[in-house]
């Protein structure tokens, strides 16, 4: 790969490396036995801890278009969103299969006995949908509806830190933290605030007041 094209494309490359690292280092320790006493919940808590970064990461993608101008961002927003949703099906899958045998009634048991499992697994069903539908081919069949479907990440998002809320308990701290920055950036998606933020990003560049983006590529995809 030439220098020019690794200036073009080192943010998909970073990201594309960068989240593809945590599985290989899952492999490898779990390769060389180094998972813990219990390789199987180890295996759960960083999948999970891995896909709700990738989440937030996907999430900001727009934010920082919208703040910085930054564009690139834009591009790998679906790549993060596919990756988060990577780790959350591996983490879905060991919990049903590996952890309780995909047991319908040790299943049914742990979902109602235990609250987070259950919010955890509305967010997956939730996140399904929207990483079959990813696609730009998708986009084109569905036309405005795949907008409307696509919002449906924040709520999935929200369940998502619910869900490791309830799984902690004692400290709660970090995933407050993640909860917080869901909420900043659903409160960046509300017009008025984009607007006031697409304007007072022109200011700063010194472009006219009347200038500021309404219809850039952030608007077209959650």
């Amino acid at each position: 790969m030439t220098t020019k094209m690794l200036k073009a494309h080192w943010l998909r490359i970073t990201v594309h490396v960068g989240a593809l690292i945590p599985l290989a280092v899952l492999a490898w320790d779990y390769a060389h036995d180094q998972l813990t006493a219990d390789p199987i919940r180890a295996i759960i808590l960083r999948t999970g801890k891995t896909a709700l970064i990738l989440l937030m990461l996907s999430l900001t993608c727009t934010p920082v278009n919208t703040l910085f101008g930054f564009k690139p961002a834009i591009k790998v927003r679906r790549a993060l969103g596919m990756y988060a949703f990577l780790y959350a099906a591996i983490h879905v899958a060991v919990f049903l299969g590996v952890d309780y045998g995909f047991d319908p009634v040790l299943l049914k048991d742990a979902l109602f006995e235990r609250p987070y499992a259950l919010a955890g697994l509305a967010a997956f069903t939730i996140l399904l949908p929207l990483a079959i539908t990813a696609t730009r081919g998708w986009m084109k069949r569905l036309g405005p509806a795949w907008k409307k479907l696509h919002r449906w990440v924040y709520l999935a998002a929200l369940l998502v830190i619910l869900h490791f809320v309830w799984l902690v308990k004692a400290d709660i701290r970090e995933p407050l933290t993640y909860g917080a920055v869901v909420v900043v950036l659903l409160m960046v998606r509300i017009p008025r605030v984009r607007k006031w933020v697409s304007r007072m990003r022109n200011q700063l560049h010194g472009k006219p007041r009347g200038s500021f983006i309404t219809r850039d590529v952030s608007r077209q995809i959650p």
